[in-house]
């Protein structure tokens, strides 16, 4: 499940780790940019047994002309306007979880033999990313594809922000979903096939879209260093919340970031 934890931070950094500079790239003839920085994340686990997480994330992102790197995700800008980007993304996906790390005893009460499940590897994905900015905020899309056959899934997403400018800083609410076709969402929230056959119950919750609301902040400080946090709440529909995976009645999932970084 940390791995969990470290996708679902990393992968709004494009908003939050990285306001300062999306859609930008180095100043016209400068160098590259790079900053390096650590983060904090708390998040409160609704796969059996897991409980609360606090983990320890590095923060790493490099915009240059065209490629740019940031926390899981690179991209390839073929248009890059003060009002569009769109860009080719390789994003790399650490859904899922190992068994060692659910619970035991959280899991037989959900009627689930631990020895019986199979570890949900992490993936990578390839897609589109789309960005439009204007004096009504930033709306972001992205369309993403497994690579490596792992779910052999789907997944699109799209969010909305506000930035608002407070003193020095910048905060910006959210409001966006998630889409996962029924590949992706049976993998990493049923039960696989080759489970069902040793006698594990069969769930396939089929797609399902996660909604999100949550607010953004971004601080510099002084010339090189800069402050960003996040807090992030989605609401799980039933076809992912009555997973056997999942503790029972857990319906929403929440989460806490914050983190300091230095450019070069």
């Amino acid at each position: 499940m940390k791995k969990l934890l470290l996708s679902l931070l990393l992968s709004s950094l494009p908003l939050a780790a990285s306001a300062q500079e999306d859609g930008d790239g180095p100043p016209e003839g400068g160098p590259p940019r790079w900053s390096v920085g650590l983060g904090a994340m708390i998040k409160d686990s609704p796969y059996a047994g897991e409980g609360t997480d606090v983990q320890p994330i590095p923060l790493v992102s490099y915009e240059g002309e065209r490629f740019h790197f940031r926390g899981i995700t690179a991209g390839w800008r073929f248009i890059d306007t003060d009002a569009f980007e769109l860009s080719a993304l390789g994003k790399f996906r650490f859904d899922g979880f190992k068994v060692d790390d659910l619970g035991r005893v959280e899991l037989a009460r959900n009627g689930l033999d631990y020895r019986l499940l199979e570890d949900r590897d992490m993936g990578f994905d390839v897609g589109l990313g789309m960005t439009w900015k204007g004096r009504g905020g930033e709306l972001e899309l992205e369309l993403l594809a497994d690579a490596t056959g792992t779910s052999e899934g789907q997944e699109m997403s799209l969010q909305y922000g506000y930035p608002i400018e407070i003193g020095r800083g910048q905060l910006t609410p959210t409001i966006g979903a998630t889409w996962q076709s029924k590949d992706m969402a049976n993998y990493y929230y049923g039960t696989l096939d080759e489970e069902v056959a040793r006698g594990v119950v069969d769930y396939k919750p089929g797609s399902a879209t996660v909604p999100h609301v949550g607010v953004q902040y971004f601080r510099p400080i002084g010339e090189k260093w800069s402050m960003m946090a996040f807090a992030r709440y989605s609401s799980l529909p039933d076809e992912i919340s009555d997973s056997p995976l999942l503790e029972p009645d857990t319906d929403d999932a929440t989460s806490l970031f914050i983190g300091f970084s230095r450019g070069f």
